[in-house]
């Protein structure tokens, strides 16, 4: 491969610093590079590997490259179109067979408009001509893992597809089926429908068929319907001249003339006036719009992706949403489930946002606890994806050890599912995968009581504790003689509890009150209450 001087400084360079960004620790995308020429082969590995960010391995033809893909999992391939025994263009076509998820750059020597659009049809991200400068390749590379990226992250949303009556669920092996409808959106230019509940990822969604699709390279301009006055809609979509109406100082250009060649998305369809929805009706079908105040009308070459958590049937029914706009926009509809109706997804997409949230918080946190996992199975996550990520970081900030544990859970997730004061009889759950029975556990409000009723709590060890003192979560207090008095037997649980806590905690108030889930000022009444000394409980000097 030719690489111009100003390439090979830049790949001297990137050599240099190979090294440094290896010792950050940057996750290694993995590219698979198929070409008979070994030298070009070669050299585009070395612009490739020299960046630090991408593992690099070879194949000499379509069928070798075949080979390791179902062998091995890749984010990319740089393929080549003339090559013996299994051309580019059928090696492109088996590769979006087996994983649709793949993105696929296709090199060639004779790249025409025909070429370009016949391999992006098939499934190609894009095509480069040969001789390729090492700064294209690594530009186009990262366009194309940018893309393969959001197709990857659309399993925190899980679109389905409503074909000939069949369902197509994005969890498990169902998932390449997804990557197959975002693939089928990307290479057409219809309008497109996304319907979900609020945080199921609507503008996920609707960024992976963008930055996938021809119009990659244009912009992708959002705007949400609800947040617009009904009186300033009709110059925020197109525009208005100056003086046009009261306010109106200058001229002003409308989210249609901005996103021309590219996407526009509209968040919140359903909150659209009527009377707007005529007039977007007359773009998605004229493809001209007028601005407000102007006699000239404009060409629009924009793709609208519109979104909606609204009942588009019933509004039709009511005369709120224009059915003949309906039509024109649900032509391939995207349906996203509610997080609450596929619970199997939990786990996964709980240790995304683990792995977001340890690089934004520089934080160490390797899973969930199981007690923990189980609540939140239990939550029916009304707020879906967005309210999951909230409690992820929620649980962040509050973690103090390298898992998430139940104390660390927000009030609101415990006491809708039950794990609330004075609970000490959580039901034995197993998970599917094999993890340990959760024993009796419990959580509080964070809120601190007035009287004196007893913040019972769950109490999550402390690292480097003695098993023998774990076991604060099974109380020994008996139940004996002759009198049955609650108060007097709960001051009794309650003083041990508050004891074996210090004692696990080494007397520590903040770490008991902290990991024990006691709001401190209730710990230190109790402590005063029951006559404990903290600092007997502390670790021998």
């Amino acid at each position: 491969m030719w690489i111009p001087a100003p390439g090979r400084d830049l790949l001297l360079r990137l050599n240099c610093q190979a090294p440094k960004m290896a010792r950050q620790g940057a996750f290694m995308l993995r590219i698979l590079v198929v070409d008979d020429d070994a030298g070009l082969r070669f050299s585009v590995r070395e612009a490739l590997a020299a960046t630090g960010r991408y593992e690099v391995e070879e194949a000499q033809d379509g069928l070798e490259a075949m080979e390791k893909v179902k062998a091995n999992r890749f984010d990319l391939v740089i393929l080549d179109v003339d090559m013996p025994r299994l051309s580019g263009l059928e090696a492109l076509k088996l590769i979006k067979e087996h994983d649709p998820s793949i993105q696929v750059i296709i090199v060639t020597a004779y790249a025409n408009i025909d070429d370009a659009v016949m391999v992006v049809k098939e499934g190609a991200y894009n095509y480069l001509s040969k001789p390729i400068g090492s700064s294209e390749l690594l530009e186009m590379t990262e366009k194309a893992l940018k893309a393969q990226s959001l197709i990857s992250n659309i399993a925190a949303s899980a679109p389905i597809l409503n074909e000939a009556g069949r369902k197509i669920i994005g969890s498990s092996n169902e998932m390449q089926k997804v990557f197959n409808i975002i693939n089928r959106l990307s290479k057409v230019d219809t309008p497109v429908l996304i319907r979900g509940a609020s945080g199921t990822g609507k503008e996920l969604v609707a960024r992976a068929v963008h930055f996938n699709s021809s119009r990659k390279d244009g912009k992708f301009v959002a705007i949400n319907c609800s947040a617009i006055p009904e009186n300033l809609f009709e110059s925020e979509l197109f525009g208005h001249e100056k003086g046009s109406f009261t306010g109106a100082h200058e001229r002003k250009i409308g989210k249609f003339q901005y996103a021309e060649g590219g996407t526009l998305f509209l968040d919140e369809m359903g909150e659209m006036p009527v009377t707007m929805q005529v007039k977007l009706l007359r773009v998605l079908q004229e493809k001209l719009f007028t601005p407000v105040g102007s006699n000239r009308e404009i060409e629009s070459n924009v793709r609208v992706i519109a979104a909606t958590n609204r009942n588009l049937e019933q509004m039709i029914q009511e005369g709120k949403f224009r059915e003949d706009l309906y039509y024109r926009l649900n032509v391939v509809p995207i349906y996203l489930p509610a997080l609450a109706e596929r619970k199997n997804d939990l786990e996964t997409l709980i240790n995304n946002f683990i792995k977001k949230f340890n690089t934004a918080h520089g934080k160490r946190i390797i899973g969930v606890a199981a007690d923990a996992l189980q609540v939140m199975k239990r939550y029916s996550w009304p707020g879906n994806i967005r309210e999951l990520e909230n409690v992820i970081e929620h649980c962040f900030i509050l973690e103090n050890s390298n898992l998430i544990s139940i104390s660390s859970l927000p009030e609101s997730v415990l006491s809708a599912t039950g794990v609330t004061l004075g609970t000490f009889e959580f039901e034995q759950e197993t998970q599917s995968a094999g993890i340990a029975v959760v024993q009796q556990a419990t959580a509080s409000p964070q809120h601190e009581s007035d009287d004196e009723s007893t913040d019972d709590h769950d109490l999550n060890a402390a690292e480097g504790a003695d098993d023998d003192d774990l076991d604060i979560a099974s109380p020994s207090v008996s139940i004996g003689g002759d009198t049955l008095d609650f108060n007097k037997h709960k001051e009794a649980f309650e003083r041990e509890f508050i004891v074996k806590a210090l004692k696990t905690f080494k007397g520590r108030i903040n770490q008991t009150a902290l990991h024990a889930n006691i709001p401190k000022k209730t710990l230190l009444r109790k402590i005063e209450k029951y006559g404990i000394i903290a600092r007997d409980y502390a670790d021998p000097k």
